[in-house]
């Protein structure tokens, strides 16, 4: 079976039998980008314990379905405009791309394309710029060619190189000038809305798999965390060749990611060995069940202790 690598899904607002479900069609890799929570958040405090179970808790929760989790972190556009809080927000981003298991800052972007939004943005670039990092970044859902034509204006006036850019959420509209930028162009692939399974083939048909990744960006809405495999067999049955599609789904990937020096594309080559008898500051995932104990492979971590 094909390894896959979702390079944008929102974990921590799913469930423990969607990490079985995603494990059992392939997929061994995720990066979760922080997010919002729905509803506005109050206090900037709240987003230092969301960081902190975005690097520990779901990372661990990940590793006990056999996926290895990594991690971007940022002010999301939807809580951008909040001058309540974005002060104190960005310097928890600062201190927590820091940490291990962050590969880039992310998602960050627009949403209403106010000039708050500009300044949050810019800043955290320059946050990425300092720590060596990529940025991933949220295009807005709302006037998006206008929107990624901003984002661009902007990222190169900021001096973001683009081969440290993932540019996310594109279509038709797009796709052709996030290219040419030379950034990296991530799809989201939504169950019967915007961007879906079809329209992504005639893209790769179009394009080719150069710098193009696809994603499920599936978090608390309506949304699927299996559409990077779904998008990998419309590929095949589209006649698509399997190099490019493991390009698309695989390689570019860990090749966006490893450019923080903080996954080793090696590492996501050998199988992480589930074992459920392990703890996370005490606590499990299971409720009582009997755990899932797999003898680790040649080559494999002995535990999945040493991923958390």
């Amino acid at each position: 079976m094909m390894k896959l690598f979702d390079p944008h899904i929102h974990m921590t607002s799913r469930t423990t039998d969607d990490y079985a479900a995603m494990r059992r069609a392939g997929i061994v890799a995720v990066t979760e980008p922080a997010f919002w929570l729905g509803q506005p958040r109050t206090h900037a405090g709240s987003f230092e314990d969301y960081f902190l179970s975005l690097i520990g808790w779901e990372r661990f929760r990940a590793s006990q379905f056999g996926i290895r989790h990594f991690c971007t972190l940022g002010l999301n556009p939807k809580e951008a405009n909040n001058t309540d809080i974005v002060d104190g927000v960005l310097e928890l981003v600062d201190l927590y791309l820091e940490k291990e298991g962050v590969v880039a800052v992310g998602e960050i972007g627009y949403d209403d394309m106010s000039p708050a939004e500009d300044d949050i943005l810019a800043r955290q670039v320059e946050m990425a710029k300092n720590h060596g990092l990529p940025v991933m970044i949220h295009t807005p859902h709302r006037d998006k060619k206008a929107g990624t034509r901003r984002t661009l204006d902007l990222l190169r006036e900021a001096g973001m190189p683009p081969h440290l850019t993932l540019i996310d959420h594109n279509n038709e509209l797009t796709l052709e000038m996030v290219l040419e930028s030379g950034c990296w162009a991530g799809h989201t692939i939504y169950p019967g809305s915007k961007m879906d399974e079809p329209r992504m083939v005639g893209l790769v048909q179009a394009f080719g798999p150069e710098r193009i990744m696809v994603n499920s960006s599936a978090d608390w809405g309506i949304s699927d965390p299996l559409k990077v495999p779904k998008t990998a067999q419309a590929m095949r049955d589209a006649g698509i060749a399997e190099e490019a599609i493991e390009t698309i789904v695989w390689r570019n990937p860990i090749a966006f990611y490893a450019q923080s020096g903080r996954l080793d594309p090696a590492e996501l080559e050998i199988p992480l060995p589930v074992d459920q008898r392990l703890l996370f500051e005490g606590n499990t995932v299971l409720r009582g069940q009997t755990p899932t104990v797999e003898a680790p492979t040649v080559d494999s971590p002995l535990t999945a202790e040493a991923d958390v």
